[in-house]
Formats: structure tokens, sequence, C-alpha cells
């Protein structure tokens, strides 16, 4: 495997269709500015205008809102291989803080950039559209988990989406995978607090289904876990689609 490749955002995307040797090449010049980020650093502030895009090609981050009394919305979580602040450089202003939670790496995507990479490789539009839709996707469940799933439905639900989010890019699997996020982290997410985290995180242990222990999601029975949850993957689409192998065949070659 090429070190092309092996970059999480071609994993991705190369997830959904075949890319082509060219179609690598373009999405590693996305990387030519990548630089560290330290942990707890905001790559972009609520409220903020004119600022960049980035591609996260290592570590993790999250995006937040936090509300006028003080309390902190974490609307999702951020991967190797995610695109971070696009929708805010369309839309123009930043509406949530976007920050590292692990010391990271990340590409800057001037906006300008991007857009003429795309406007040239039809194919790359379809899948970055394929991979914001799944995006898309997880937002629909996510407010399925804090309306309408029990504490421990919601845990399991999120763990699982994470691991399979994690799986695409290399970095996790059905026994599990590293995960730096703290019960705080959780809490925030998932609209619990950091004790009823603890309590629902103890009961899936010692129910046999899941341990949380030192940074490490293991699933001690994914798929009595995965029927717990009521964990239906398939909005991922990590399979993609063959519709998109019709469309290849009909767009000239890269």
């Amino acid at each position: 495997m090429t070190a092309i490749e092996t970059l999480p955002l071609a994993r991705k995307l190369g997830a959904y269709m075949a890319l082509s040797q060219a179609e690598r090449t373009l999405i590693s010049d996305l990387h030519q500015s990548c630089k560290p980020v330290a942990a707890g650093r905001r790559l972009v502030d609520q409220g903020q205008s004119n600022h960049l895009a980035y591609i996260l090609s290592a570590g993790w981050a999250c995006s937040y809102k936090i509300l006028p009394n003080g309390a902190r919305q974490i609307v999702d979580f951020h991967i190797p291989g995610d695109f971070l602040g696009l929708r805010h450089v369309l839309l123009h202003t930043s509406d949530h803080t976007i920050e590292s939670i692990t010391d990271s790496e990340v590409a800057d995507v001037p906006v300008k950039e991007l857009l003429e990479i795309l406007s040239r490789n039809p194919r790359l539009v379809t899948a970055v559209l394929w991979a914001a839709s799944r995006d898309e996707a997880m937002v629909v469940e996510h407010l399925v988990n804090i309306g309408r799933r029990s504490a421990v439905g919601r845990m399991a639900h999120f763990l699982l989406e994470l691991g399979s989010r994690l799986k695409l890019v290399g970095l996790g699997d059905k026994q599990g995978y590293v995960c730096p996020l703290t019960q705080y982290h959780l809490a925030d997410a998932l609209g619990l607090t950091a004790v009823h985290v603890n309590r629902v995180l103890r009961q899936l242990r010692e129910n046999g289904l899941l341990t949380f222990r030192h940074g490490v999601v293991t699933f001690d029975d994914y798929h009595a876990l995965s029927t717990m949850a009521d964990f239906d993957p398939t909005y991922l689409d990590q399979a993609g689609t063959t519709s998109i192998v019709t469309m290849r065949n009909r767009c000239p070659a890269q």
C-alpha cells in the first residue's frame, strides 16, 4: 500500500468508489500544507468568519456550541479523514467551535483551491458529497440518540458508530479501538452528566457487552451490544453504492 493510499481521506473516499491514481494524487496534494496542532487548540471559533477549511489527517477533534449559560453541547467528534469547517466556509460564518482533543495534524485547505480541484474532477465532487451525506445521516442518529434512546442505548449506539467510522480509515475493528475521549466529552455529546456516564459504562461492562478502560474501547460482545442498541450501520453506507460504479464508467478517465 502506497503512502497516498494510507491517507485517511483517501481510504474514506475510496470506500465509496475506486479512486484513480490521478485522484489519489490530488488528495495527496491537499495535504501538502499539513501542520501539527496541539491538544486543546481551537481551529475555528463560534461566530468566526473568513477562516480556512481543514482536513484532519491525524488525531481527534470535536465541534461544539457554547450556550449563554456556559453549558457545552458537543455536536460531533472528528477523526482522521474528516473535513473540518467546510460548511462554515460555504456559509461564511461558523455556528460552532472546532477544537482539537489530542495532538493532531491538519492540512489547511484554501477554499479557492479546493473549489478549483473539485470543478475539474466531478468524481471527487460525488465522493465528497457522499461523505457530507453520511455526516448528515449521523446527525439524524445523534438526534434520535438524545431524544429517544435510553442512556445505555445511546452510549452503546454512539460507541458502535465511532467504531464503524474508525474501521473505515483503518483505526478500529469489531474488537474495539483506541479512544481518547473522557467521560466529560461523552457527557457533553450525549446529554448526560459525567456521573451518569460512569454508571452507564459500568453497566455495559458488568453486562459483558463493552469495556472502556485506559483509553481503549473493547467490544466484549459486539453482536449482543448491537442488538441491544438497535445499531444498524446501514446509514453509514460503509460499502459504498453500485450507482457510483455506473457513474464512474460514464465519466472520462482521470
